[in-house]
């Protein structure tokens, strides 16, 4: 039994401001937050480590119901509060790094503010920052309007309704002693910080400015007007059904939007690389040892991410996202390149363990930085041309130089796609002739060919034809097992993976091909649930279980659609969207047996896969036809 007082990672909603994310429980509790960005250090943690891991709760101190929504299309987040003497809310948000209006446009902040909506409600306060995930020494003390948390390098300011008297222990958290390697050697350190409790009855409302940044308002018209351009700013950008016919009309529309919104708080305003998770270290298995650091920026989501934000209306942000492959294609040499990388293109991130942090519910280690960023992982190239035709086929312009990259990209796959390396998914063994990869080495070529015919680019196209036949004749020879009648995980063996559904969609064969039929069916016979969860593949070495993985359900979708099997598919997308939360999140995994969510939260994949789920049935429905993911008829 784990130690601590651990939430479902399903009631948590999420909040940002384009730059980092919080995670704020149903009960009021601020368990996740990394500042300046999300790929930064800790101060709250709590949901890594109930004890000492950091929080900043507001909660009733008696027994009460909660539940949480968004104000709607958008991500300012409200918490309702009902005991017996009456009801209270806590809306949180975070103010956009984006232009919302007014001089300066945005502060570094987490708004919290309390109301009362009848009776009276005694409240319990918390502020309990611990820097650099519980390491550094946190020192707290009283200021006029709230109390000062900071370590010898960070600072974070709570202000607090005038109404409100802190009690301030002002006694040093000496955090944990580091050994060198980011490893701690013993648990948590101290209990000091900030709280109180105190009584709001009908009618009263306060602000919690929770400051890492400039000043930032904290009188009650400031924080209003704060407010207020940020609901304005959600509800500007979100999706609207301002087309003669909506791609996402019937009931995937609202979780469409939501994922949309998911997406752009996960897209990092200085170069639009979108993080694949805000979190890290939340477990595939509860207890178990699957747990890695999400809060990076895959190559892989590139042409799949574009096409959700195209679609969704968000042709900005797709193009920023799309600009972002353009910038590595010319920077770094396709030899060197790395699957992952920093949202600020940085690619080092050394892999380490954090031992004196508990874990979710004892789920250890826990892992910062991501040893995949090392890893030859052939199919990224893929999905980079794949991202960059996407480009060029949206009204992007690829010129010259953008197009000596991309060739050099090509012409790197041509030269190594026969090469083993790591997967898809990451796994540690012995490198492999995945499938995947293999078919995505395919599609780095055939969209080369594609950017080099359309753009009457120079490129040694007979060459690229003939290894994009080669490259098809070996996988079809060496990664279809006639047996199973289905595309395998890798040349020569047995097992089945659900990436080659996602190979599939790039136009590798055409969707009447026997091959296809015969592979959806057999992810469908030894990978799916009856209600269309998958799991990613039968074996990966590692110990325990692991729970279905939500994006590959998309992918049958897809797959389904596209070969004429509409109500199967259809049946599948309405059974997923059963296991988002009540706020319409969704995490990386799904637990099959108990429905619960497990993996980093949100995902970035996931909500993809939604979006993109609800584009593949209206392809396949009355909705008329929408950009594929840019597939030509197979070579």
């Amino acid at each position: 039994m784990a130690e601590g007082n651990y939430e479902p990672i399903a009631e948590y909603g999420l909040i940002g401001n384009t730059e980092t994310c919080a995670l704020v429980g149903r009960n009021g509790s601020i368990d996740w937050a990394c500042f300046p960005t999300m790929n930064a250090s800790s101060v709250f943690a709590a949901i890594l480590d109930d004890k000492g891991g950091g929080r900043f709760a507001i909660r009733p101190t008696e027994s009460y119901d909660a539940d949480q929504q968004y104000l709607d299309r958008t991500n300012v987040l409200q918490t309702t509060f009902r005991t017996e003497s009456g009801v209270v809310t806590v809306t949180d948000f975070m103010p956009l790094l984006e232009d919302t209006g007014g001089d300066p446009p945005a502060y570094r902040a987490i708004y919290r503010e309390v109301e009362c909506i009848e009776g009276s409600v005694d409240l319990d306060v918390e502020f309990s920052p611990r820097f650099d995930y519980a390491r550094a020494t946190t020192r707290v003390e009283p200021v006029a309007d709230g109390a000062l948390a900071s370590s010898d390098e960070e600072r974070v300011l709570l202000s607090v309704p005038e109404s409100v008297a802190l009690d301030v222990d002002s006694k040093e958290d000496s955090g944990v002693e580091d050994d060198g390697n980011g490893e701690g050697d013993s648990g948590v350190g101290g209990e000091n910080g900030a709280g109180t409790t105190y009584t709001v009855n009908a009618g009263e409302t306060g602000w919690y400015v929770c400051q890492y940044g400039m000043r930032a308002p904290t009188e009650p018209t400031g924080c209003r007007d704060l407010l207020d351009r940020t609901v304005s700013f959600w509800r500007d950008w979100a999706h609207s059904c301002d087309r003669k016919v909506c791609p996402f009309a019937g009931p995937g529309h609202d979780l469409a939007v939501r994922s949309g919104l998911v997406l752009k708080l996960l897209a990092y305003k200085s170069t639009g690389a979108i993080a694949a998770a805000p979190t890290t270290s939340l477990p595939e298995v509860i207890g178990g040892v699957r747990n890695w650091d999400y809060r990076y920026s895959w190559i892989r989501d590139g042409a799949l991410t574009a096409r959700a934000f195209d679609n969704l209306g968000h042709e900005r942000e797709a193009e920023r996202y799309l600009n972002r492959f353009l910038h590595l294609s010319r920077s770094i040499d396709p030899a060197e390149m790395g699957p992952l990388y920093g949202l600020e293109h940085s690619a080092e991130f050394d892999e380490r363990e954090l031992d004196h942090l508990a874990g979710y519910e004892d789920s250890r280690p826990v892992r910062i930085g991501n040893g995949a960023s090392s890893q030859l992982q052939l199919g990224m190239y893929g999905e980079m041309v794949n991202a960059i035709s996407h480009l060029a086929r949206s009204d992007g312009e690829i010129v010259g130089e953008d197009w000596t990259a991309v060739r050099q990209i090509v012409e790197y796959v041509r030269e190594n796609w026969d090469q083993r390396g790591a997967g898809i998914w990451e796994q540690r063994g012995d490198p492999k002739h995945w499938v995947h990869s293999k078919m995505m080495c395919w599609v780095a070529i055939d969209r080369g060919l594609e950017l080099a015919e359309d753009g009457g680019f120079d490129a040694p196209v007979e060459g690229w034809r003939a290894t994009r036949a080669e490259i098809r004749e070996t996988t079809l020879e060496e990664g279809f097992d006639e047996d199973l009648n289905g595309f395998t995980q890798s040349f020569r063996n047995e097992q089945m993976d659900a990436s080659v559904l996602m190979g599939l969609l790039t136009g590798f064969l055409p969707f009447d091909d026997e091959r296809v039929r015969g592979t959806i069916d057999a992810v469908e016979d030894r990978l799916t649930t009856d209600d269309g969860l998958v799991y990613r593949y039968e074996e990966d070495g590692l110990p325990g279980d692991e729970g279905a993985f939500v994006v590959c359900s998309f992918w049958l979708i897809g797959c389904l659609a596209r070969s004429g099997r509409v109500e199967r598919a259809r049946e599948v997308f309405e059974a997923i969207q059963g296991y988002t939360s009540t706020l319409g999140l969704v995490s990386e995994e799904i637990d099959p047996e108990s429905g619960r969510l497990l993996g980093n939260f949100p995902q970035a994949f996931s909500h993809i896969g939604f979006v993109n789920g609800a584009l593949f049935l209206a392809e396949a429905g009355e909705n008329g036809s929408i950009e594929p993911l840019g597939e030509r008829s197979s070579q």
